[in-house]
């Protein structure tokens, strides 16, 4: 383990829990909506997957965090610890977060092979982090025309809402990581490819988020999203 390794861990850990008190505090205080807190949440959880690739030196320590965040969301929805982000009704939306992540950066990174596929992971974490926050909130916010799958009702405006901020989010991934400090042993793509891909797996991910019984497009999304991607990539 380096030095880079124990910071990553410690600063991971410090950010989770100080996002989830800060979060806590405000949305008591300004009485937020747990809707919009959670997706806060959601977001500053999903993005932290930039830093740990960026921090650590060893992919096998980077997975270490989110991992250990399957049990402890478990814990906080069972407890209830944190009102703003779950309640009595909650599912277990942010175990399966947590799970997608590390399946996702324990099957495609790897910072000591001649071969690295951490975009596919961060891509697909993208979907799951923007993609499907901006569709609840804006497809709530805005949405007029309703439609029902598996009890779940969705919006026309939040499913397109979806498909953009996916297509943004992976593009811009697969894009500029690939052979960039965060992964130099990736394999570039063409612009062209880029968008291709980013097309089609941004498709998935909208479908994936509108057909997925409630609560489990933290599941779906991000993993048939990580799926296409190596079956398209490799």
């Amino acid at each position: 383990m380096t030095r880079s390794d124990i910071v990553g861990l410690v600063l991971s850990y410090f950010y989770a829990f100080g996002l989830l008190f800060i979060v806590e505090a405000i949305g008591k205080r300004l009485h937020v909506s747990q809707n919009i807190t959670r997706k806060i949440i959601h977001i500053g959880a999903g993005l932290w997957v930039w830093a740990i690739v960026a921090i650590f030196d060893h992919w096998f320590f980077g997975i270490i965090p989110f991992a250990t965040f399957i049990i402890l969301n478990y814990i906080f929805i069972r407890k209830q610890s944190f009102e703003q982000m779950d309640d009595e009704q909650s599912t277990l939306g942010t175990v399966y977060f947590a799970f997608s992540i590390t399946v996702l950066f324990l099957a495609f990174w790897r910072t000591d092979a001649l071969i690295d596929r951490v975009p596919l992971a961060i891509a697909a974490t993208m979907a799951m982090t923007l993609g499907d926050a901006f569709a609840a909130l804006l497809g709530g916010r805005f949405g007029k025309k309703v439609f029902h799958f598996f009890g779940n009702t969705k919006t026309l405006f939040g499913s397109v809402t979806m498909f953009f901020s996916s297509f943004v989010a992976i593009f811009f991934t697969l894009r500029y990581v690939p052979g960039s400090s965060l992964s130099p042993a990736s394999a570039v793509l063409s612009t062209q490819l880029v968008f291709l891909y980013s097309l089609y797996s941004s498709l998935v991910a909208t479908m994936a988020e509108a057909l997925s019984p409630q609560g489990t497009d933290n599941l779906t999304v991000p993993l048939l999203t990580g799926l296409l991607l190596y079956l398209l990539i490799g």
